[in-house]
C-alpha cells in the first residue's frame, strides 16, 4: 500500500475530479466503493443543507472515505466548511484559489487536506500550509489549468523532486497505460476527472457524453487565457465565439454570459451545443466506451499490471 493510501484509507491511489455540477453523491460512492476516493462538489451546490443531504446520501451508499471539493473564488465557503466540520467528513480538496483560510477551518479535525495545484511554487505553498496531498494538473487537462502551459510528463517530476508529501497526476490521464511512466518519476497516485463522465450513472445529457465519445485529442480548447483563468473545454460552436470574444479583446464583464455556470449547464443538462460549453480534456480522444466505475478502476489496475511486466495492454 503506497503513502497516499495509508493516508485517506483507501484500497487504489485513484481520486475522482470535482466535476462541477456532476460530481455528487451517487458517483462520488462508486468511486469509494471501487476502492478510490470519491468527491462530491460542494460550490455547485451552494446551500448548505443541499450540501448535508448529499453528505447523508453519500453515507448511505458507501462506508468508505470520500471527499469534498471546494472551488475557491466564487463567494464565501464558510457555511460550507461547517457542515463539513458537523458531518465529520473524511477529507476534502480545494481548487482554484488560496487554501490558507480553508485549512485555518478545519485544522483542529481529522479532515484530510488535499489541494490541487498547476505549478512547482503552488505545490510547495500547499505543503507548508498542511495539505496530507497534492493533486497536480498539467496543460493536458480538462477545466482549469495554470497559466505556464506545462505539461503533465514535466510538471509531475518537478513537483514531486519538491516536495515530501503524496503528489496525485491529473491531466490527459485516461487509463492504465500511463501509470509506468508515473512510477518512474516518483508519483505514485492519479486522478482521474472527465472519463468519469462516462460512468453510466453519471446525470450529464447523453449528447455531452456522446461528443465526448466521438471527440479526438484535438477537439479540445483552451478558453479564458484574456482574463487570467484558462480552462480546457470541448470543443463547440459556444467556446468558439467565446475563442472569438477574447481574440477581439473582451473583459470579464463581456465575456461572463458566455463562460458563466448557467452556460456550462446548458450543455450539461440540456445538450445544447450551441450556446453551452463542458469541460474536458485531451484524454478525450482515449475514451471508447461508458464503462462502469468498477469496471474503469479494475481496467486500470489491469492496464498498469501489463505495462510494468512489459505486456503491451490491449488497444482501446
Amino acid at each position: 500500500m503506497n503513502r497516499f493510501c495509508e493516508r485517506l484509507g483507501v484500497e487504489v491511489p485513484i481520486v475522482q475530479g470535482g466535476l462541477a455540477y456532476l460530481a455528487y453523491a451517487e458517483l462520488a460512492a462508486a468511486v469509494s466503493n471501487a476502492g478510490g476516493l470519491g468527491q462530491i462538489t460542494a460550490t455547485s451546490l451552494g446551500d448548505p443543507e443541499l450540501l448535508r443531504a448529499e453528505i447523508k446520501k453519500i453515507k448511505q451508499l458507501t462506508k468508505k472515505p470520500f471527499a469534498i471539493n471546494f472551488s475557491l473564488g466564487r463567494g464565501s465557503v464558510d457555511e460550507l466548511l461547517d457542515v463539513v466540520i458537523e458531518e465529520e467528513v473524511p477529507a476534502i480538496s480545494v481548487t482554484a484559489g488560496n487554501p490558507a483560510p480553508v485549512f485555518e477551518r478545519v485544522k483542529d479535525t481529522n479532515i484530510k487536506k488535499l489541494v490541487l495545484v498547476a505549478a512547482v511554487r503552488q505545490a510547495q505553498k500547499a505543503e507548508q500550509l498542511g495539505a496530507d496531498a497534492i493533486i497536480v494538473v498539467g496543460q493536458e487537462g480538462g477545466g482549469h489549468l495554470g497559466r505556464d502551459d506545462v505539461g503533465t510528463f514535466v510538471l509531475i517530476p518537478r513537483v514531486v523532486d519538491s516536495v515530501s508529501v503524496p503528489v496525485l497526476a491529473s491531466g490527459g490521464i485516461v487509463d492504465g497505460r500511463v501509470m509506468p511512466q508515473r512510477l518512474r518519476s516518483g508519483q505514485t497516485e492519479l486522478r482521474w476527472e472527465h472519463v468519469l463522465l462516462q460512468h453510466k450513472n453519471v446525470s450529464a445529457h447523453s449528447a455531452y457524453k456522446e461528443a465526448i465519445l466521438s471527440a479526438t485529442e484535438a477537439d479540445t480548447i483552451v478558453i479564458k487565457r484574456t482574463i487570467e483563468r484558462p480552462a480546457r473545454a470541448l470543443r463547440t460552436k459556444a467556446t468558439d465565439r467565446i475563442k472569438e470574444l477574447e481574440d477581439e479583446g473582451a473583459d470579464f464583464n463581456a465575456l461572463q454570459p458566455y463562460i458563466s455556470g448557467a452556460s456550462n449547464l446548458k450543455l450539461i443538462e440540456k445538450g445544447d451545443h450551441e450556446q453551452g460549453f463542458g469541460w474536458a480534456g485531451q484524454g478525450v480522444g482515449l475514451i471508447q466506451d461508458i464503462p462502469t466505475v468498477k469496471e474503469l478502476i479494475e481496467t486500470i489496475q489491469s492496464d498498469c499490471k501489463r505495462a510494468l511486466t512489459g505486456d503491451r495492454p490491449p488497444a482501446r
